[in-house]
């Protein structure tokens, strides 16, 4: 009598049931252990001190010290290009404000003339030219 012979007078006492799900077993257990440690899992199985290697992978109180140090000075770093931004922003405003005034007033002269020009064509009366007026002077 051989080991197959052993084996196969074993499986022939169980039910067909109960070997479809051993066999299920071993087969999700072999693939679970095969798809996390590979070729390790067929020499050692599941021998490995898994609690070992999960502390081992875990911070530590100075990984953790180092970290908080380099986000402020992270931190620190952004808001100073913040502050540059802003303080830029401030100079433009003021830079655009002025284009506002200069620009409106070329055109509120502009426009002063070209209804003076039209009053002298006879196209405008004096009302409509002094309503136009009124309005160029509330802009």
């Amino acid at each position: 009598m051989t080991g197959w012979d052993v084996v196969s007078i074993i499986i022939n006492q169980f039910s067909p049931l109960a070997m479809t799900l051993l066999f299920i077993t071993v087969v999700v257990i072999g693939i679970v252990g095969f798809s996390k440690h590979g070729m390790g899992f067929i020499r050692y199985g599941f021998s490995r001190n898994f609690l070992t290697e999960m502390l081992s992978k875990l911070a530590t109180k100075e990984d953790i010290n180092s970290l908080e140090a380099r986000l402020e000075a992270r931190i620190d770093k952004v808001e100073t290009r913040l502050e540059k931004v802003e303080t830029e922003m401030g100079s433009m405003k003021a830079e655009l404000a002025t284009i506002k005034v200069n620009h409106f007033g070329h055109l509120k002269d502009f426009l002063t003339e070209l209804t003076s020009i039209l009053q002298d064509k006879g196209i405008f009366n004096n009302t409509d030219k002094t309503r136009l007026d009124n309005k160029l002077r509330d802009m």
